[in-house]
């Protein structure tokens, strides 16, 4: 059987790869695996905004209670508030419709334990294994009184927004503040604005308007330059840009310039080291620019570097007890405040290293140089392991031969290939970089 689960949990074309039967039996097969260690019977599920959410919402609450679980049906909630939920509601587990970033038409199906972390890849490989025995399943089939039951709750937002809001340090308010916050018209439409609002900012929202295919359609954390715009236009202090399922965010200073992703996480370190909030260090992935590392070991703070994925940068931030991690994407980690990377709560810990600080958004999240950095996106028709590809080593080797840090890998979620090269000289970079497109693109097809 071929996998189900990518870098993020299962991900495709909504209605060809991810069907309403897939759905329903990877349903079937999560309820058998969390009743085996189940205590409370509950399984939560929230959604963004995509129009096939209905469709796959319906199937996994057709496969929960099947064998025998009880539903809690959210609606349109954050990725981070799904995984929050689930803790707080005492249920066995949780799960978030989304794909993310991705457009409309793909949709995807992420799980968490009864802790709120993302499953680990043994227990997708165990769910998986599950999924493809017919007789197992069958045999877990509930009827009568041991069908489960599924109810939705309206309310659950408020919890998650009381969350966001504890996140925030109590001694000071937004006041003052001019926040422009783009919503992706995904998950965080509602929640976002509400808590900028309530902790005291003016806010103007923008793409908050989901219609079921509007979700990251040339807006949110994808489309920055259009946030840039909205900021200079209103002059407003900070831009707050999310994406569909609301677990990234990338932030716009008061200027209309863009932050690099790697600066915003050693900016956090300043702020969160200062603050008594940090210890052991800090984690990022293997993209992060070498500009990071230098600059956190300035501080005497050592970055650890985990695999792409947040679920990858969460595992190694626990392994090591650190409470700092992120990615270049905006996936921003604080385990003090959540269990996976939380769009909000990120830009709160910003907007409160600002008013702490007295200072612009400009002056504080550029706290060091970067290293040049150039990353290319490739479709591709299929992914032929790369150690198989003939003359893969042969590039790798003369690309490291000129000094240079090299990340090629086949994107979880997409297909796509990454060429990611980062050195000192850019005119090398972009005349190696078209190098390796044209052998990839020959050897991919």
């Amino acid at each position: 059987m071929n996998r189900l689960f990518g870098t993020d949990g299962v991900r495709g074309k909504a209605g060809r790869f991810l069907t309403a039967q897939m759905a329903l039996k990877i349903a079937m097969a999560a309820g058998v695996y969390f009743k085996q260690d189940g205590r409370t019977g509950k399984i939560l599920i929230g959604k963004d905004t995509r129009l096939s959410g209905y469709m796959i919402e319906d199937a996994i609450v057709s496969g929960l209670t099947a064998v025998g679980y009880d539903v809690i049906q959210v609606g349109p909630m954050p990725t981070p508030a799904v995984a929050f939920l689930t803790e707080d509601m005492r249920c066995d587990a949780g799960i978030m419709i989304s794909a993310s970033h991705n457009h409309f038409a793909d949709n995807g199906i992420k799980f968490f334990d009864s802790r709120g972390n993302k499953i680990t890849e043994k227990v997708e490989r165990e769910i998986e294994d599950i999924y493809g025995n017919d007789e197992l399943i069958e045999l877990n089939q509930q009827t009568a009184e041991n069908v489960g039951s599924s109810k939705r709750i309206e309310d659950a937002i408020g919890r998650y927004i009381v969350q966001l809001k504890h996140s925030f340090p109590k001694r000071i308010t937004l006041m003052g503040l001019r926040v422009v916050l783009d919503t992706a018209n995904g998950a965080a439409y509602r929640v976002g604005p509400t808590v900028l609002e309530e902790l005291g900012a003016e806010v103007i929202t923008i793409n908050q308007n989901p219609n079921g295919k509007n979700i990251n359609d040339n807006c949110g954390a994808l489309y920055p330059n259009n946030l840039a715009k909205e900021v200079i236009k209103y002059r407003a202090d900070l831009g707050i840009a999310l994406d569909g399922d609301a677990d990234r965010v990338v932030i716009v200073d008061e200027n209309g310039t863009v932050v690099n992703g790697d600066h915003l996480i050693g900016a956090l370190a300043t702020y969160l080291r200062e603050e008594n909030n940090l210890k052991n260090g800090v984690v990022a992935t293997v993209m992060s620019n070498q500009g990071l590392e230098e600059f956190l070991n300035s501080q005497d703070l050592k970055l650890f570097r985990a695999k792409v994925g947040d679920k990858y940068v969460l595992e190694l931030m626990q392994k090591r007890d650190i409470e700092l991690g992120g990615e270049q994407s905006g996936h921003i980690v604080m385990s003090r405040f959540a269990k996976t990377g939380d769009g909000l709560a990120s830009a709160l810990q910003v907007l409160a290293y600002m008013i702490i600080k007295k200072k612009p958004a400009s002056e504080l999240l550029r706290p060091f140089s970067l290293y040049p950095q150039i990353l290319e996106n490739i479709s591709i028709s299929k992914k032929i392991p790369l150690e198989k590809i003939d003359g893969f080593k042969k590039k790798v080797d003369e690309v490291e031969s000129k000094g240079m840090r090299q990340l090629i890998r086949y994107s979880g979620t997409e297909n796509l290939l990454r060429i990611l090269l980062e050195g000192k000289d850019v005119l090398t970079l972009n005349k190696t970089v078209e190098d390796l497109s044209n052998f990839f693109k020959k050897a991919l097809g």
